[in-house]
């Protein structure tokens, strides 16, 4: 097929699967890993919880943008679908996920929890003396902090938090003042812990657990004494989390962000999960009052907070239904790290080489005399952070301290207002970035003075600066002491912190400038070594993939003959497969035990490769409205490794792994006939577990 003829048909929507979809249904494949007996039973809780919290994140995001777009009455997007057909697909899927995760939790993890003595208790199973234990302890430590509304005309309906647990308690008699019972609210206060354990006095197990929604249910009848309750049904409402700001018209973005994070709990409703049980006219009654269309409802048999029983996880301590611990690697001579990292560039792949070395730079730099300045980007850090310790002793220590602060790093936002309030009462110069453009690249850069001149020394990562993430993403880390890679990180701190037109950059791709160009150019370079009958090669791993004008390459390159493999963990509207337009292309995702982050792009150049890892996806936002930073691996020892474990190591992953078919679907990988089987996080710890 002759490709300059075809741009026309590579414009057709039927091409490009909406993204929306496609990053709801990742969720199905980390639910999956919820089904997989293989998997360590405590670990496959964790899995449907994660699947629960990833559905919730999707609706706070993805879904109150569509809601948004229906409301203003967009136009479809490259996709074609129209908003509103849209929001009725997501709620198919997404009301068929949930059917999945329940029957997951009540058919398969309850009863195998349950033969290990971990007993998820439903209200019908409570013992005689379990259910007086709860009565009393509802008495005395639930009750005293509730304060139920009824709803009349002197209460109207109240203000329901982001995500809260709430009971609606139908009501039967007359009050004390002679009011008529009809509804009421009881909201549990976030300040009660969803699980509660029963004591070994009450319980019959080796560890028997209690949703607080099952005994708020249960008991709700002491909370309107010489009333009738009729029926207690409880519900959540979801609601948009995107803050927006236009920054065009903010003097300060801080102080604007503070007051936007004040109302976000209160946002516009985009879900409602209820009790299937809960009687058709209640509902209308709460979807009136959360301006929601049928659309938006979630019916569940169970509580609604099924992502809370995340917390069994960590109260049961059995290493035997866990996954096996194991220890990072840490580099040798890790006293001396400007030392180290002269002798070479230094690769760390977390998790399983540890973060510490990271730490230990920024803990030396604070430390050491000869160091003149420090300047970093800080996206997510987590809390007590000890580079944040880091920076600020570094600042006492007369050092010139920057750091580039992202305020708006989604659910972040105001951990990190407290984190540049801290930082500049010690003296760190803060800077918030660019308006417009959030600041995801991960970059440190170290001034040191050796002898008559001064050496910069810099890290460039694939993810955040967070010691949490670290121990469960998989990321890679360079630390390096190139001169044109560090002076390159220095000008885009330069531009981060000043003002200055587009700098040239002679090893770092960044956006908004050179990225999205640079990727498109790199693969326009194996079209070309194709269709001159050359080996065109292509293999990337990201997070995810929607930026049209990359699929389109990646369609046109596949039509010339390049070879694509693809492993994109989430989000992916490119289809591969299909004869004439993607037939040599391969796309997978890997879901396991570790999140997979890294993003590693590897492109042929006719035996002269070239690899880089970057903060970026292949995504509209990261390659056109985002400061990112792809970053060449040139040390042809450390790109091999690169190569091997983060892009070769995947693909002959059949364990993990999960084939996109040309009509959207994802299969899981098996191995063939006589393979053995394998799987790429695994290959990677064997050495590491003690």
């Amino acid at each position: 097929m002759n490709i300059d003829t075809h741009d026309a048909r590579l414009r057709d929507p039927a091409l490009y699967a909406n993204r929306e979809l496609s990053q709801l249904d990742f969720n199905f494949r980390v639910l999956a890993q919820a089904q997989d007996p293989t998997v360590p039973l405590l670990e496959r809780l964790r899995y449907l919880c994660i699947s629960c919290t990833n559905l919730d994140e999707f609706f706070e995001i993805r879904g109150g943008a569509i809601h948004h777009a229906v409301e203003l009455g967009l136009p479809p997007g490259v996709d074609g679908l129209d908003p509103a057909i849209l929001l009725k697909r997501i709620h198919e899927r997404a009301a068929e996920l949930v059917r999945a995760q329940y029957r997951c939790f009540d058919e398969e993890l309850r009863p195998a929890l349950a033969d290990e003595g971990i007993r998820l208790l439903q209200r019908k199973e409570w013992s005689p003396r379990q259910r007086e234990w709860l009565r009393r302890h509802f008495r005395e430590e639930i009750m005293p902090v509730l304060s139920p509304l009824a709803l009349d005309p002197a209460h109207p309906f109240p203000k329901i938090l982001n995500k809260s647990l709430n009971v609606v308690v139908r009501l039967e008699g007359r009050d004390a003042f002679g009011r008529e019972g009809h509804l009421a609210i009881v909201r549990a206060p976030r300040s009660l812990p969803r699980i509660i354990q029963l004591p070994s006095e009450a319980g019959e197990a080796s560890h028997d657990f209690v949703f607080l929604s099952t005994v708020l249910s249960a008991f709700v009848d002491e909370l309107f004494p010489g009333m009738k309750v009729k029926g207690a049904y409880q519900f959540r409402v979801t609601r948009n989390s995107e803050l927006i700001l236009d920054e065009d018209d903010v003097d300060n973005l801080a102080l604007a962000l503070r007051d936007e994070l004040l109302g976000r709990g209160y946002l516009r409703a985009v879900r409602l999960e209820i009790d299937e049980r809960c009687p058709q006219d209640i509902v209308d009654v709460l979807l009136a009052n959360f301006e929601l269309s049928d659309n938006a409802v979630y019916k569940i048999n169970g509580p609604v907070n099924l992502n809370r029983a995340i917390q069994v996880y960590d109260m049961v301590k059995r290493p035997d239904l866990k996954f096996r611990p194991f220890t990072p690697r840490i580099p040798r001579d890790m006293e001396a790290m400007f030392d180290l990292i002269r002798q070479g560039d230094l690769l760390l792949h977390h998790p399983y080489d540890a973060f510490t070395p990271v730490l230990e730079l920024i803990r030396q730099a604070a430390e050491d005399p000869d160091v003149l300045a420090i300047k970093q980007t800080l996206y997510r850090t987590g809390k007590d952070s000890p580079i944040v310790e880091h920076l600020i002793q570094a600042a006492r220590n007369g050092k010139d301290v920057t750091v580039v602060v992202e305020l708006r790093a989604r659910f972040d936002e105001e951990a990190n207002l407290r984190l540049a309030d801290r930082l500049q009462d010690a003296g760190v110069q803060v800077v918030y970035g660019v308006v417009g453009y959030k600041t995801h690249a991960k970059m440190l850069l170290i001034v040191r003075r050796e002898g008559h001149v001064l050496r910069r020394y810099a890290h460039l990562g694939t993810g955040n600066y967070h010691s949490g993430t670290a121990r469960a993403y998989t990321d890679f880390s360079l630390m390096t002491a190139d001169p044109a890679i560090t002076q390159d990180v220095h000008l885009i701190f330069q531009q981060l912190s000043g003002m200055a037109a587009p700098l040239k950059l002679q090893r770092l791709l960044q956006s908004p400038f050179t990225l999205h160009q640079g990727v498109l150019d790199r693969i326009a370079r194996e079209t070309a070594l194709a269709r001159a009958g050359k080996q065109g090669r292509i293999v990337a791993k990201m997070n995810a993939l929607n930026e049209p004008t990359v699929v389109r390459a990646l369609y046109q390159a596949s039509q010339a003959g390049v070879e694509i493999d693809l492993i994109v963990r989430g989000a992916c509207t490119l289809r591969p497969g299909i004869p004439g337009v993607s037939e040599r292309i391969r796309v997978r995702s890997v879901v396991g035990r570790f999140l997979e982050h890294h993003r590693v792009w590897w492109f042929g150049n006719d035996g002269q490769p070239e690899l880089f890892c970057a903060s970026a996806d292949w995504l509209e936002r990261n390659l056109l409205r985002r400061v990112e930073v792809a970053f060449p691996i040139l040390d042809p020892l450390v790109a091999h490794r690169v190569y091997r474990e983060g892009l070769l190591n995947y693909l002959a992953d059949n364990q993990n792994a999960w084939q996109l078919l040309p009509d959207g679907h994802y299969q899981r990988c098996t191995p063939d006939e006589g393979e053995a089987a394998f799987s790429a996080q695994l290959a990677l710890l064997e050495e590491l577990y003690t």
